[in-house]
């Protein structure tokens, strides 16, 4: 008996419409789907009655790689309805495509990601052809516009034989026809006289048809349900892979957010496959009305009057039998946008919404996506940890919905941390820390966690079962990928280490720490080796209460950081003037100012050859400004101050710069270094500098009795900007603005009062830092104005005075 080959698109109501149809027509002895086949002997999980959307998650771990990927499936996709359909009409039902965790399907997370995106080629001179801007566009024009339309399975064919062509596929589509082909070789065998439906992804129907012909290679092995049936791969040996049903959400199946092989506004079709097309446009006016009017966008009758007659006309112009999904949101937006948009309308393309979006066309692409979530059947198998997971929080009392304070010096209280902590690095929703130590840097004891709404969490639970059965297991396996993704990335090895402490990882922590160091050793710039060196030094120094305080290795890694941060910045060549501090490198040299203060006998470069690398960086006239800022702040923290006269090499205000660098600490000699520095590009960037590293020291929000004369640093820095002219003030103002930041509000405060008390004036100085307006604004709208009246009084314009 003949076989019927039907090429679909994934999650196409029109083409499921098209399977039933077929289904009921032909009652079929064998319906064959493209999907797992090794899912064919659990296809009564799948059956048991979940609300759709669901996905089949698969894993695969071994030596050498790890993959997951989604089998998504929702109400009209064409491979749900093959399955549900054949089933009712009696045939065998079986998935014919390889599992999961082939390499067939080595770097794609979703089985269903359209091969037709790989040839956009043909999809672009498809949608010249036929004047539209997408390939959505198109099939909702070609397909979707007209389900009924009696030559539809002919347009389909000829849709994507083009599309396909004479492009000869890739070795991993290769690898999937052939044995898709198999499977239909076997049962038109196993027929008889009785008909065969083949359902797969329009992009293969012609090669698996073609394949499917040939003579077949040779003789089935018979372990595939029946004489002559493919085999199903068995994983490698040692493997580890498991398939899991998920719950799946419209908003992952949405093309606008991102999902390849989506179709877009997912509730839209879900209405259209329940309800049909006049009701679907309707539903679709009302939900984008509705979601408007909430949030304050006025929408009158008169516009959706409006909607609907252009959405009318545009569906008679396009050659529809009535509005379509793209004639009903044309329609809409131009009859609810009335200003110019800065972006596109995002249905004239694929992908994501683009920042800039229009907010009514955001609410409308919202509302044509639906926040749909499927639910599974409660006798759904569910992995191991699963089970264990619900069973560790009801032990421990975190299955509750109030917050929890955890005492991190309490075995129980640590116990129960690390329970939320591998929950976070898994990345299963639930509970969100609010509080607690987010580094090694600061010897917190407590951490406050509170529960938060999670939609996803059931989803995200079975999907970390793919790294283990038991919860530590799983987070030692996550935490060890992310220690391989991290590559030499300090940073990233930085919060992985951490994170191993926090989740009890110990097994991890030796390996990463090795890592970091040696990611450490070879950074090329200053920045990134901040937050890793604040880290290693912060869990050396305080973490007792993980028992790794004093580790040897972390020890190495400071030592590491500190060389490599002092080699760099005395390299380190300046930018362009008044380009703004480099707030990563000045962290890096607060983390290292730490070091030396509290961790020198660990560094194999003593506290005076640091403080000789740091002279030697204030004096140089090629560093840049931040840098400078930083060295002097420096010297003057470690004790720098050797009693050397000031250098008198250089010109101008870089020669008093330097030689004020090498001077040291006192008042006259901290005045000095700022005026040396005092020009409105760099000011503001030595400040952050010395802020950043040296702002307790210094003392600059709480002026002693003592020094309210020119030389108290507040003083000198008032007697600057006060000279400067608009325009220089203006460019001085950015950064000055960045440099008080490293003050803490009530700091700043002080020396508002302190600024206000100078001048003589009366006022609240917690007035003067709460301004009305971002204060570069008012400035350049001042100097704006004082331009305007100057032009106006020398062209004889002015108002009299």
């Amino acid at each position: 008996m003949a076989v019927t080959y039907l090429g679909v698109r994934h999650h196409s109501p029109a083409c499921a419409r098209l399977v039933a149809r077929t289904v009921a027509r032909l009652r079929p002895a064998h319906v064959l789907v493209e999907g797992p086949a090794d899912l064919n002997g659990r296809l009564g999980e799948l059956l048991l009655g979940h609300e759709l959307p669901v996905a089949v998650f698969s894993h695969f771990r071994d030596g050498e790689r790890a993959a997951t990927s989604w089998t998504p499936l929702c109400d009209y996709s064409p491979e749900w309805v093959a399955l549900t359909a054949g089933r009712a009409a009696g045939a065998e039902v079986r998935f014919i495509d390889l599992p999961a965790w082939h390499p067939a399907f080595e770097g794609r997370a979703n089985r269903y990601a359209d091969a037709e995106a790989r040839y956009a080629e043909a999809t672009a001179r498809l949608c010249r052809r036929f004047s539209v801007d997408s390939v959505d566009a198109l099939w909702d024009r070609m397909v979707e516009a007209d389900p009924e339309a009696p030559d539809l399975t002919e347009r389909l064919e000829t849709y994507f034989d083009v599309v396909r062509g004479d492009t000869e596929a890739d070795a991993a589509d290769r690898v999937r026809e052939e044995y898709m082909a198999a499977w239909v070789r076997a049962a038109r065998a196993d027929a008889g006289d009785r008909p065969v439906l083949v359902v797969t992804g329009g992009f293969h129907r012609p090669a698996v048809r073609r394949l499917a012909e040939e003579p077949a290679p040779g003789p089935g092995t018979g372990t595939g349900g029946g004489a002559g049936w493919p085999e199903v791969p068995e994983a490698p040996e040692g493997a580890t892979v498991g398939s899991f049903l998920v719950p799946y959400s419209f908003r992952q199946l949405d093309a606008f957010a991102g999902y390849e092989s989506g179709m877009p506004s997912p509730a839209y079709h879900q209405w259209l496959w329940e309800r049909g097309p006049d009701a679907a446009g309707e539903e679709l006016v009302r939900t984008v009305a509705d979601r408007l009017r909430a949030r304050g966008h006025p929408v009158s009758t008169a516009s959706l009057i409006a909607a609907r007659s252009s959405a009318l006309a545009l569906a008679a112009l396009r050659g529809h039998p009535g509005p379509s999904r793209l004639d009903l949101l044309d329609g809409l937006a131009g009859a609810l946008i009335t200003e110019a948009l800065d972006e596109p309308l995002p249905w004239t393309r694929r992908g994501p919404l683009r920042p800039g979006t229009h907010p009514v066309v955001v609410e409308m692409v919202a509302a044509c996506g639906g926040d749909r979530v499927g639910r599974l059947h409660p006798d759904t198998p569910v992995p191991p940890l699963v089970r264990e997971v619900t069973a560790r929080l009801a032990a421990l009392g975190l299955d509750g919905d109030g917050p929890v304070t955890l005492r991190l010096t309490d075995p129980s209280g640590r116990e129960r941390s690390r329970v939320l902590h591998r929950l976070r690095v898994l990345g299963v929703p639930g509970h969100e820390r609010v509080s607690g130590p987010a580094d090694g840097t600061d010897p917190v004891f407590e951490e406050r966690w509170e529960p938060r709404a999670a939609p996803g969490r059931e989803a995200a639970l079975i999907e970390a079962g793919g790294f283990g059965a038991r919860l530590d297991e799983a987070a030692v396996v996550a935490l060890g990928d992310r220690m391989e993704a991290a590559g030499a990335d300090c940073g990233r090895l930085a919060e992985a280490l951490f994170d191993a402490v926090v989740c009890g990882a110990t097994e991890l922590t030796g390996p990463l720490t090795a890592r970091l160091r040696a990611g450490l050793a070879q950074a090329a710039a200053p920045g990134p080796l901040g937050a890793a060196l604040a880290t290693a030094l912060g869990l050396w120094r305080h973490d007792r209460v993980y028992g790794v305080a004093g580790d040897v290795l972390l020890g190495a890694a400071v030592d590491t950081a500190v060389t490599r941060v002092l080699w760099l910045i005395e390299g380190a060549g300046g930018g362009p003037a008044g380009a703004g501090p480099d707030r990563e490198r000045l962290r890096a040299l607060v983390a290292v100012r730490d070091a030396l203060l509290h961790a020198g006998s660990l560094l194999t470069v003593p506290r005076e050859a640091a403080v000789d690398v740091f002279r030697r960086v204030g004096r140089d006239t090629g560093a840049p400004a931040d840098l400078r800022g930083a060295a002097f702040g420096l010297c003057r923290v470690l004790g720098g101050r050797d009693g050397a006269g000031r250098e008198t090499g250089g010109d101008g205000a870089a020669g008093a710069a330097a030689g004020a660098a090498e001077e040291g600490a006192t008042a006259a000699e901290l005045a000095a270094a700022v005026r040396a520095m005092g020009g409105p590009r760099v000011l503001g960037d030595w400040l952050a500098g010395l802020f950043a590293v040296a702002r307790e020291e210094l003392g600059a929000g709480e002026p002693a009795a003592g020094e309210r004369d020119a030389g108290s640093l507040i003083a000198v820095l008032d007697e600057l900007v006060g000279v400067m002219t608009e325009t220089d003030f203006l460019v001085a103002l950015p950064s000055l603005r960045d440099a008080f930041a490293y003050f803490p509000p009530a700091e700043r405060e002080r020396i508002a009062a302190h600024l206000i008390e100078r001048r003589g004036l009366r006022g609240s100085p917690r007035a003067l830092l709460r301004t009305t307006a971002d204060p570069l604004l008012i400035a350049r709208a001042r100097e704006l104005e004082d331009h305007v009246s100057r032009t106006l009084d020398r062209l004889g314009l002015g108002a009299a005075r």
